[in-house]
């Protein structure tokens, strides 16, 4: 579940706590006098499981989709749509004296941004595909030239067009047909994940009548050129369950299902393979894969399972010439690489190419002709091995800083020696670079531009370890401007997330120079839950093992308190969805030791949401959270779920953030919580929350408008430390 909002609190003084009593009073920019905040209505339900009843008060506020999209809102539905806005005219009043600072900071972040760019073109498929932006213009505009780039260009795609009259706009999936005339892309016009796909001849320009809704974003021509397979969800549950064969110019209705997964734990989709043989339907949960392949020159024909199942089992397949690569967990938690022929894919004909390695997780794998390229993660830090297929010689490329991120790139096409990757810091913007994996040369093709100008040597960035309580040692990526204080005296935003063994990376953001250029000092907590560390580093922070992901990022802040780069008074703390319901365990845990949270689109009611399986991701979650129903379970999720555990105690400020239309961290979560803590904690701490009424879980849409939100969570921060400029 990955959740991005945020909750605030209410203050008239501002209290500040050390490990113990200290006390100080905040000279900031809230207001002397605020107004009165909502107070939710309270309808008691009792929700009963293993003998335990829990009151939850707030459980009216849950809306039905078509509660939602109704054209006259029943009287539930107004009355929970007039407490959110209620909350949000509150927000606004107490942000009120940012409202200036809050403009400067969204025309200072665009303002770091190239209005005119452009992406590097990559060649597929007898053309050269790129991405621009123009000026005044929030949405991307997809083009290709045939052959040479000093050929005409042709716009396949403008999505500004497309987003006219829209609150929210998403095109995404393009996928053009093998004989390149005919492009099917996905569309989403409310930010809920359910997509249509659409259509259009790139020959005429005109959109096809063939649209298919409730659909999956993604999804994979066959070699006819006609044929298109797609994934339908579930219409309750949304989780993506039916795969379907489409014939251009038939009607949805007639489209013919070619594989139904019955197990909810499972997510589907369907791709074709890179060597444009294979169509492959992939399964998977958190702890199992299976793939089921068919020749894309027989769209028609039966999909084969490519291994019987067996149980606890996680892999990947790449189609290369004669054979598959098959990256694979069975008997080796950080995966090891396997091959086996195209005509022979049950597992007891696999053979070994990399063995499975202690300190080294194997992410994933590219192939080419002549070289197999393979991204690795050691020490928290990504690295990326060439082997020549032929001579098996191998090498790693060298990126000679303390702390970076990279990653393989756009990389279609088979027979070439030129491997794209991208290299990114916290202090070095994103590089997009050709490797000739042969003579070893590299050639930078673009470095992302920040308008104005940055000089990545104004500012440092460190990599500490923070000891967990349990002896851990948890890697900690700092940066800051040089010349910043490390008394205690500067505030410090921590980001984390901890959930599904996402790993939080080390990348530039310009957007983050107005944090950095006013005194902050920002870092990421690794923590148990995320796979920088390997494989069991994330088995180590999910299921029975959850509270060791709150515990290390509360060791962590303590860590960064007691070598001076911040104070109790001066921390700040910051996660969303997953990442929010670490911020909500660690405000209810230990909330002495942080000033301000922002909790972005933060999944908070645990318990609740696990037990229903008509909520959307739920039943597939189950190997992460664990299944309540299950009263092992149940009691441990108690232990740690930021609902269930709001008390009477002094909370630091909050920021909360949430979307109507989130289908993965349902809005009333956040809602209820919010209500929760101002009815139950016994400070004058703001408590703040904003819902963008018209979006879902990943905020506003278009290039520029999702910064607005930005410039409001750090409008809060500055806020509380007292900067107006």
């Amino acid at each position: 579940m990955q959740k991005k909002q945020f909750p605030l609190a209410i203050a008239v003084v501002i209290f500040l706590f050390t490990h113990c009593t200290n006390i100080k009073t905040q000279q900031s920019m809230i207001p002397s006098e605020l107004p009165e905040a909502p107070i939710a209505a309270k309808k008691d339900s009792l929700l009963t499981f293993h003998d335990d009843t829990r009151v939850d008060p707030y459980f009216w506020m849950r809306l039905t989709d078509e509660q939602k999209n109704a054209d006259t809102p029943d009287q539930q539905t107004q009355q929970v749509l007039d407490y959110l806005n209620s909350e949000n005219a509150y927000t606004d009043s107490v942000m009120k004296n940012t409202d200036e600072l809050q403009k400067n900071l969204f025309d200072e972040i665009v303002g770091r941004i190239k209005k005119d760019d452009e992406s590097v073109p990559y060649f597929s498929n007898g053309y050269w595909y790129y991405v621009k932006y123009e000026e005044g213009k929030e949405y991307p505009i997809i083009c290709r030239k045939k052959d040479s780039l000093d050929n005409t260009e042709i716009i396949i795609l403008n999505v500004n067009e497309l987003a006219e009259g829209h609150e929210y706009y998403a095109a995404t999936s393009l996928r053009v047909s093998a004989d390149n005339k005919i492009l099917a892309f996905s569309e989403d016009t409310v930010s809920r994940r359910i997509y249509t796909v659409r259509f259009k001849n790139l020959e005429t320009g005109e959109f096809l009548t063939d649209e298919i809704g409730g659909v999956s974003a993604g999804g994979a021509w066959a070699n006819d050129n006609k044929t298109f397979f797609y994934t339908s969800k579930n219409t309750v549950s949304l989780l993506s369950e039916k795969i379907w064969r489409h014939e251009l110019g038939s009607l949805q209705k007639n489209d013919v299902m070619v594989y139904h997964e019955k197990d909810p734990s499972f997510y589907i989709g369907v791709y074709k393979s890179k060597s444009d043989k294979y169509i492959i339907i992939s399964e998977s949960s958190t702890l199992e894969s299976d793939y089921h392949i068919l020749n894309a020159n027989d769209p028609s024909g039966d999909f084969k399972q490519f291994t019987p199942k067996i149980g606890e089992h996680e892999y990947s397949i790449d189609h290369f010439e004669d054979k598959f690569f098959i990256v694979t967990n069975h008997n080796a938690t950080n995966f090891k690489l396997m091959e086996t022929p195209e005509s022979s894919t049950e597992m007891n004909n696999w053979k070994e190419i990399i063995a499975h390695r202690e300190d080294v997780l194997l992410e994933g794998i590219d192939i080419f002709k002549e070289h197999l390229v393979i991204s690795e993660r050691k020490n928290a830090l990504n690295h990326i091995r060439i082997i020549n297929q032929k001579t098996k010689d191998e090498h790693y490329l060298n990126f000679g800083e303390e702390v970076y991120v990279t990653y393989t790139s756009t990389n279609p096409e088979f027979d070439t020696p030129i491997l794209r990757y991208g290299y990114s810091s916290l202090t070095t913007p994103n590089s997009t670079i050709d490797y000739n994996m042969d003579t070893k040369s590299k050639e930078v093709k673009k470095v992302s531009e920040v308008v104005g100008g940055h000089t990545p040597e104004d500012y440092k960035v460190e990599r500490q370890w923070a000891k967990s309580r349990d002896g851990v040692d948890v890697p900690i990526s700092i940066v800051y401007k040089k010349g910043t204080k490390l008394d205690g005296t500067a505030p410090l935003l921590l980001y984390a997330y901890g959930s599904y063994g996402s790993t939080v990376d080390t990348w530039f953001s310009s957007t983050r120079l107005s944090l950095l250029d006013r005194g902050f000092i920002y870092a990421i907590a690794h923590i148990r839950g995320g796979q920088s560390m390997g494989r069991k580093w994330y088995d180590d922070g999910k299921m029975m093992k959850k509270i060791n992901t709150f515990n290390d990022y509360i060791d962590c802040s303590k860590y960064l308190i007691d070598s001076k780069y911040t104070s109790p008074q001066h921390l700040y703390a910051m996660g969303g969805s997953a990442g929010g319901l670490l911020m909500g365990a660690i405000v209810n845990m230990q909330p002495d030791l942080y000033n301000g949270v922002i909790a972005a689109v933060p999944f908070v009611d645990v318990v609740s949401t696990m037990l229903d399986e008509t909520i959307p991701l739920t039943t597939n979650e189950f190997d992460e959270w664990g299944n309540p129903k299950n009263k092992e379970s149940y009691d441990y999720m108690m232990k740690y779920s930021p609902y269930d555990n709001v008390k009477a105690q002094q909370y630091p400020n909050m920021l909360i953030t949430t979307g109507l239309f989130d289908s993965q961290v349902q809005y009333w979560e956040p809602a209820k919580w919010l209500a929760k803590l101002r009815d139950t904690k016994v400070d004058n701490n703001l408590l703040i929350m904003h819902t963008n009424m018209e979006a879902g879980h990943g905020g506003a849409s278009g290039r520029f408008k999702r910064y607005k939100e930005t410039a409001l969570e750090y409008s809060f921060l500055f806020m509380l430390e007292g900067i107006n400029k």
